[in-house]
Formats: structure tokens, sequence, C-alpha cells
């Protein structure tokens, strides 16, 4: 059973992202130490007690559509409310409509450990708080007033349609139309695929976002609007009316996550008898709608990297708990009766270590955009700036290395268990399965490293990033000027990730200052994971410095994983020829 570690995810938001300086700064206002931690914990108690026994169920039995409705399954009507009458949904959304206007940092703390403990479930909320983001920023006073209070408290949830059928990641391939309807609303039409908890029996409203193209409006993502398009209509009295012409046509059959219902939705095709057309409502201006969707959008890309981190600390703990309890063969290191218990192996032992040390750079990278959001929300002039290009350049390594790190991390969990981890009865199969999607929704990994390359790396006049890197370098400088037992040759190792780093994004932005794109984003997935290694080497470096108990596993991941980023520095630099060259030969004539 999933027990939420606490202690360590206050350590790292405190001493390894940053939030202990900031709430002695004040910058949060009143928000003190003492109520992050009361926060953290019954969050973890939450998590832990309430959640995590249904997390079996929802695998075994998933979501059922049956007409067009779609049953939850036994246990989660009642799961959820009881985590809405606790206030989870509101606690970093803004005091205006009934939320807690806490820090990021603490949200997606939060988020970690609902998705630790289901996955599945804490996928839902995650949409209702992207949706809740981009109705703040963008919608008109009307839809806030109409609409936010019951997203912020979580009596209704939100969605985002995006993709269709003909389009995949590509948004400029978008068919759906919206019509004016000359009073103010719209009629939408078409059809919306892979929509997460798009129908559901948890709340009597759903609230879709809704990207579609007006009449006349410009060809590809220039030419998209978004749209408010409730389930059931809703009175000025804040009361529901009418059923709104949009339906559930399907539920997808999927690998994992089967209590998340993943939804075919119809707009426009006059279900049950309605006037065909889906009302909705414009959010922000016309043919603007792919900013205010990527409001959201950016938001559900930390959520997701928080969904790797859950599920890798979930497949530790679990083949930890394994390890310690499996017996089998003898060791020089035990020294008990009968067989030992596996966790003295070396192998299991590296296994075990190489969980531990990725989940952990996974969850402080994560934070640490946390933490640039924070703090380019509270800034202002240059220093807000600075804050948003460091959330900017740390939101595709949070979204794509973590999500990398779950599906690792649970395929390592699956060897120590060996196999009775192949089967289901132990549950580490269950997390392998939930974790592969996570790589490939909000944007799959490979179009997070193209943004990485193309977009970020750019940021102030391409030197961000390198501030960034000089921040990481000071990291490494202190461990080897600490003079504590135990770093070995961490400094080393640090040093020299951090300095292939260096290489390898001076010449990507040599690439694209000589406009040569393909070569540079054919190195953008390794490069992704070098800079990832590299600034997650300096984080268990920045912790171990803070608490010499963690010492043990920095030192074991620079002087045992670290390594890896040379070789990821030879592929960003010299892999780009032999990839084009070979890449014509999987091509169709």
């Amino acid at each position: 059973m999933y027990r939420a570690p606490v202690e360590e995810i206050a350590f790292t938001l405190k001493h390894v992202a940053g939030l202990k300086p900031a709430l002695d700064a004040g910058t949060f206002g009143d928000l003190g130490e003492d109520l992050v931690d009361a926060i953290l914990a019954e969050a973890g108690r939450f998590a832990g007690e309430e959640v995590a026994p249904l997390y079996k169920i929802g695998d075994e039995q998933g979501a059922v559509l049956s007409g067009a409705a779609v049953t939850m399954p036994p246990g989660w009507k009642e799961l959820y409310r009881r985590w809405i009458d606790g206030g989870w949904n509101a606690l970093s959304a803004p005091e205006e409509f009934g939320g807690q206007a806490l820090p990021t940092m603490l949200g997606v703390a939060a988020l970690e450990m609902w998705n630790s403990a289901a996955m599945a479930f804490g996928i839902g909320p995650t949409l209702t708080m992207g949706a809740v983001e981009a109705l703040d920023k963008h919608a008109s006073p009307a839809l806030k007033a109409k609409y936010l209070e019951k997203l912020v408290s979580g009596e209704w949830t939100g969605t985002m349609n995006l993709t269709e059928p003909q389009a995949g990641s590509d948004l400029n391939a978008l068919r759906a139309r919206a019509e004016p309807a000359g009073d103010g609303t719209y009629r939408i039409f078409g059809q919306k695929i892979f929509i997460t908890y798009g129908e559901h029996d948890l709340t009597d409203n759903i609230i879709h976002l809704v990207l579609a193209r007006l009449p006349g409006a410009p060809a590809g993502t220039r030419g998209l609007s978004l749209f408010l398009v409730p389930k059931f209509l809703v009175g000025d009295n804040g009361a529901l009316g009418a059923r709104n012409d949009v339906f559930c046509s399907g539920l997808e059959h999927k690998l994992g996550i089967h209590a998340s219902p993943t939804c075919t939705m119809i707009y426009g095709d006059g279900f049950e008898g309605t006037a065909p057309g889906a009302i909705g409502w414009l959010i922000g201006e016309e043919n603007k709608g792919l900013a205010c969707m990527f409001t959201m959008m950016n938001n559900a890309r930390l959520a997701v990297g928080m969904q790797g981190v859950a599920v890798a600390e979930t497949a530790t703990q679990k083949a930890l708990a394994y390890a310690n309890e499996r017996r089998q063969g003898k060791t020089a290191s035990y020294d008990g009766s009968g067989m030992a218990p596996i966790v003295h192996h070396p192998d299991v032992q590296r296994n075990l270590l190489t969980m531990k040390a990725l989940t952990q750079i996974a969850r402080a990278i994560s934070y640490c955009c946390a933490h640039a959001i924070d703090h380019a929300r509270v800034s202002v002039g240059d220093e807000a700036v600075h804050w948003q290009e460091r959330a900017n350049l740390l939101t595709p390594l949070a979204k794509a290395f973590s999500t990398d790190v779950g599906v690792e991390v649970a395929s390592l969990g699956l060897q120590v268990h060996g196999g009775m981890g192949y089967i289901e009865e132990t549950g580490a199969a269950a997390l392998y399965r939930d974790a592969r999607i996570a790589p490939i929704y909000e944007g799959t990994n490979g179009i997070q490293a193209i943004d990485l390359v193309a977009r970020k790396l750019p940021l102030g006049g391409g030197e961000h990033v390198h501030g960034y890197i000089a921040e990481l370098k000071a990291v490494a400088n202190q461990a080897r000027t600490s003079n504590l037992q135990g770093f070995g040759r961490t400094a080393d190792g640090l040093d020299q990730a951090l300095d292939d780093l260096s290489q390898a994004t001076r010449f990507l932005q040599g690439l694209l200052a000589d406009g040569r794109s393909d070569a540079a984003l054919a190195g953008a997935t390794p490069y992704l994971r070098l800079i990832s290694l590299a600034a997650g080497g300096a984080y268990l470096a920045r912790g171990a410095l803070a608490d010499q108990s963690r010492i043990a596993i920095c030192r074991f991941f620079a002087e045992n994983l670290l390594g890896e980023a040379s070789a990821l520095k030879e592929r960003v630099i010299g892999g780009a020829e032999s990839l084009a060259a070979a890449g014509q030969t999987l091509i169709s004539a």
C-alpha cells in the first residue's frame, strides 16, 4: 500500500526547490512552514488512507459507458465528494472565486500524492485546475462569475478538447467549427477524441473548453478560437438548465489508467432531439484560442510531469518492500539464516538505488519548475521576466524527463519483482501500464524536446540557459569545497556533466543561428535528457549539502548514472548526419 513520503516531499520543496527561503522572505504573505507541513501531512493521509485503497478496483473494473453515460468504479464518486469537501481542488485557485491561492509548489506536491495513490483519480482534477487557470486569465467577467466558483470548488469539472481523429498532435489540422448565433453565443460542431474525463458521474455538470474554427478564420493554428461548452446549460441564477448538444459516443479501452474515462465527444449532432449545434461562449478573442488554451496546456504539462514522479515513487516503494521480503540465494552481506532477502544482492541494490535517484531528481526538477511559476507570478519587472523564462525552460524538462522516468522506474520495479512483477497480483504491472501514457499525452515527449531546443534555448537572447547552467555549476563547486565526508568523486562527475551540457547547448544554439533547425532538432531528445540529468545531479548535491544523510544517494548517482551525460553530448553533436542518412531508409517511395 502506498504511503505518502511527506518528509521527502517537504524537504525537496524547502531545501532543493527553494520554498524555505521564499517563506522566510515573506514571498507568500503569512504562509509559514507550520501550515505547509500541516497541508502536506493531511494530503498524505488522504492519499494513503482514502485514495489508494480504491486504486485496485478502479484498475480492475474501470469506467463503464452505457448509452452516452459513463459510470465510475464503485466508491469513486464518494471518494471524489470527500476530496472536494476537503478543499483540495481549491488549493492553488484564486481567492476571488473561493480558492486558497496557495503556491503552485504546494499544489503540485499534493498532486503528486493523488497520482501516486491512483493516477486515474489524480488526472481528473488536473484538467479542472487547468480550466480554472485558463478561464481566470482569459474569460469575460460574466463567464468567470457564472462558472469559476463551482469549478474552483470541484462541484463541476473541466475538460480540454483539442485533438481530432485526423489531427493527432498537429493542431493545424483541426476541423471542428463554430458558428455565431447572433446573440453572443456560438454553435459548435465536430468530433474530439482522447478527452480525459469528458463524461462521468462524479459531478452534475462538466465544462468543456473546446478549440474550433469560426467562418473565414485563417488557416492553421492562427484560426483557432476557444469556447466554453457546458454539458448542461447554466441559468443566470446558477441553476442547471437544459442538456446541451454534446455527448460521449465512445470510451477508449486503454493499456492503463482504466478508471479515467477517455472519451470521444460529439458536438452539434442533435443529441436526444436537441437543436443541432452545441451552445458555446467565446473565451478571449476570436482566432486567439490557442494562446488561451496554452495557459491550460502548460499547467497540464507540469501536472503530467508530476504523474511521472508519482508513479515512480509508488513503484519504488513497492519494489523496495518486495526486495526486503523476497528471499533468494546467498550473499556475503547477509549473516542471517536461510536464503538472503534479495535486497542484499548488488544488482537488486543497483536497480533500487537507480529508481530512488531518478525519482528524486524528477521530483526536484518538477518542484523547481513550480517554484519558478510562483516567483514569476509574485515578481515584477526584470525579475518577473527572469522567473517566467526559468519556468518556460523547465516545463519541457518537468513534463518529458519526469514521465520518461515514470516508465523507466516502473519497468525497473517489474525487474526487481522478477516473474511476480509480470503478473497482475503484485500490482507492479499495473503501475507500468499506467505510466506508459504520460510520455504521450499533453504533447508527446518528442514535441517537448523540440519545444526545449527551438523555443526555450533562445530565451533571453540565448543566455538564460547559460545562466541556469552557471547556477548548477555553483552547486557543484559547493560540493567540492564543502569538506563533507562521503561525496567521493561527485564534484568531478557534476563538473564533467555540466561541461558536456554547456558544449551541447552552444552547439545547438549555433545550428539554430545558422538556420540548420533540422540538424538541431535531431539532437533535441538526447539534449533534453542531458540537461535533465545534469540538473538532477546538481539538485541531489544541493539536497546533500543541506542534509548529510543524502550524500550516499548523491554520490551513487554521480558515479554510476551521470556518466551517461557524455554519451548524450556525443549524440547531440555528432548524431544528426547519421540519423538523417539512416532515416531515409525508413521512408517508403
